[in-house]
């Protein structure tokens, strides 16, 4: 989701108690769009003593990704400072943070700045962040409204509606003709707003100012309505109920009853709001974690979308060769089953040629087809003959040809056994992508298909064999009852984990059927009580190719009892007598150890 009003008002709010009365200590501007302020701030504790401490606050505006949140990373500045940084240190260099406003609830932050000018005269500036997607922009303005510099230049050849360049006024454009929400009646709110012919929440996002789609559909959910349904459905009563409902947030806004959050699904950031969003409460599948901070929220939620969009980014040739031979092998066992079918016929000939060598005396020559009794079934049964050969050696052919068909299906068995391991295989390395987390968890996929000829040995050698190979830990969680239950994310770890890791008398968990990663939990001799056994289980379906269906049947069993054979590829195992279990993929209450 992209930043709405809601969050900047969030935002805009906790920058107000932090930043209030700190100084502006240092201007960096580390990339062409992205400023960095460090602001020192003091604060009497009550008691005659003074705190002093220091924030950064990093503002990009970046087309894709417009941001502005509190951390404490430092970054580095180029050696020479572009002019917007210079301009700007030359008017703020020690000025003070009187206000941090937000218009409206547009996307706009205004920090309102005093400080002394070359004559010692007290001045006031205001930096004003503009987070409106590709229209992003950082402005410096006077206190008359007239730009002094911008970080990003536009002229009217670039925007037909606003000019941001030095010396021309500043105002927010107007171009949507949008309600602001504060302020908003109830006849507007009805008779215009949901008056106009598009869905509910189409209606509600384009009409008013920093109201998302995600906010939309919320206040949709809280009124028991349909995003979907169109505003001409509404009665009079619904359109009230999502008025007053509509009130309520706003109340929530104004009185800055912000509680930050992520909603997460199978792991991975999807939503983030300074509102509770009710609507994900019924979906177990997803899992909401508060945060301390807007900040906090803000920097959480996209460092980790940027770090599952690096890594989908950089396995993206290893899912282009792994789903290529996956197509590939899938074909080859088609085939190879479709030539298995027809040598189920080989046993015909096979009757065929003792039929004719029984009762071929009976043949004057020059018959295209011979009818006898069949002494298996004690039916009569008709033989198609070659005309032009005798019985004896058109029996002697339908024994050929069985002896062939007998050949094929037994080599065609064989095969496509090797054809079904080379898929689980695959398949196994598909979900090792699923799982990855990092550029080691990739390195070693990337040196088993090197392995195994599915892509070429890099000149660096992650191969076989080499001496510096990549490093990668398993997953580790703690069960309820306070067991180590480890999970492998690739084949080798699979492998380290059933015949390094564990022990005979551990417990060994895997998807019946299903591309999977062994689960070993860690028994230290005592016994394993049931919540324990479902934790593990429900480990094994999240992290197989079964976790698209919701439910998976998980089969576990002392690891003494596991065994692998010789010569088979990485992570393939057998073993004999199991324990079943079917379970859902809900992993949200086992906590994991983070390593």
């Amino acid at each position: 989701m992209a930043l709405d009003g809601i969050t900047i008002a969030a935002l805009a709010y906790e920058l107000k108690n932090i930043l209030t009365n700190g100084r502006i200590t240092k201007i960096a501007q580390p990339e062409k769009d992205e400023l960095l302020l460090t602001i020192k701030q003091s604060i009497s504790d009550g008691t005659g003593n003074t705190l002093r401490f220091q924030k950064r606050l990093t503002a990009s505006v970046n087309p894709s990704l417009p941001l502005l949140y509190i951390n404490d990373e430092n970054k580095q500045s180029p050696m020479s400072a572009p002019t917007f940084c210079m301009v700007l240190r030359k008017h703020l260099n020690n000025c003070r943070i009187t206000n941090i406003s937000q218009e409206g609830l547009e996307r706009v932050i205004k920090l309102e700045l005093e400080h002394l000018d070359e004559m010692g005269d007290l001045c006031r500036k205001f930096l004003i962040i503009e987070l409106m997607g590709k229209h992003s922009n950082i402005i410096f303005c006077d206190d008359n409204n007239k730009i002094i510099d911008s970080i990003k230049h536009i002229s009217l050849l670039v925007s037909s509606v606003r000019e941001v360049l030095p010396g021309r006024d500043y105002f927010i454009p107007d171009t949507q003709n949008k309600f602001d929400p504060f302020t908003i009646t109830e006849k507007e709110f009805t008779d215009i707003v949901l008056a106009k012919p598009a869905s509910i929440a189409k209606a509600l996002y384009t009409s008013l100012t920093g109201f998302s789609p995600v906010m939309s559909e919320e206040l949709i959910y809280i009124s028991s309505l349909s995003g979907k349904n169109s505003t001409a459905e509404l009665t009079e009563m619904e359109k009230l109920h999502l008025y007053r409902n509509f009130m309520g947030i706003m109340e929530q806004v104004k009185e800055a009853c912000f509680k930050p959050c992520i909603i997460y699904k199978d792991n991975e950031p999807v939503e983030f709001s300074c509102i509770p969003l009710t609507m994900y409460s019924d979906d177990s599948s997803y899992q909401v974690k508060a945060c301390e901070s807007t900040s906090q929220m803000l920097c959480s939620y996209y460092s980790a979308k940027e770090i599952i969009s690096r890594i989908r980014q950089k396995s993206y040739d290893l899912r282009k060769i792994t789903n290529t031979a996956l197509e590939r092998v899938r074909k080859k066992y088609d085939l190879q089953s479709k030539q298995l079918k027809d040598t189920t016929k080989r046993d015909k000939y096979k009757v065929y040629g003792e039929l004719l060598t029984t009762y071929g005396y009976e043949l004057k020559g020059g018959e295209k087809s011979f009818t006898c009794e069949n002494y298996y079934t004690n039916e009569e049964i008709t033989i198609p003959l070659d005309e032009t050969m005798g019985a004896v050696d058109n029996a002697k052919r339908f024994f050929e040809k069985y002896a062939k068909l007998k050949r094929t299906f037994e080599a065609l068995n064989i095969q496509i056994e090797e054809t079904k391991q080379e898929i689980s295989h695959l398949e196994s390395i598909s979900n090792a992508l699923d799982i990855a987390g990092n550029e080691e968890d990739l390195a070693i996929i990337r040196r088993e298909l090197s392995e195994y000829g599915y892509m070429k040995r890099q000149a660096s050698g992650q191969g076989k064999g080499s001496k510096k190979q990549a490093k990668s830990k398993p997953l580790h969680y703690i069960s309820s009852d306070g067991f180590d239950i480890y999970v492998g994310k690739n084949n080798y770890q699979n492998d380290e984990l059933t015949f390094k890791v564990a022990t005979g008398n551990d417990w060994w968990f895997h998807a019946k059927a299903s591309a999977g990663s062994h689960v070993i939990v860690k028994t230290e001799g005592k016994e394993l009580p049931d919540r324990s056994f479902e934790e593990a289980a429900r480990l094994a379906a999240y992290y197989s190719k079964a976790k698209e269906q919701g439910k998976a049947e998980i089969d576990y069993i002392q690891k003494k009892h596991v065994k692998k054979p010789n010569g088979s590829k990485p992570g393939f195992v057998v073993y004999y007598t199991n324990y079943s279990m079917t379970i859902d993929t809900d992993i949200s209450g086992i906590k994991e150890v983070q390593e």
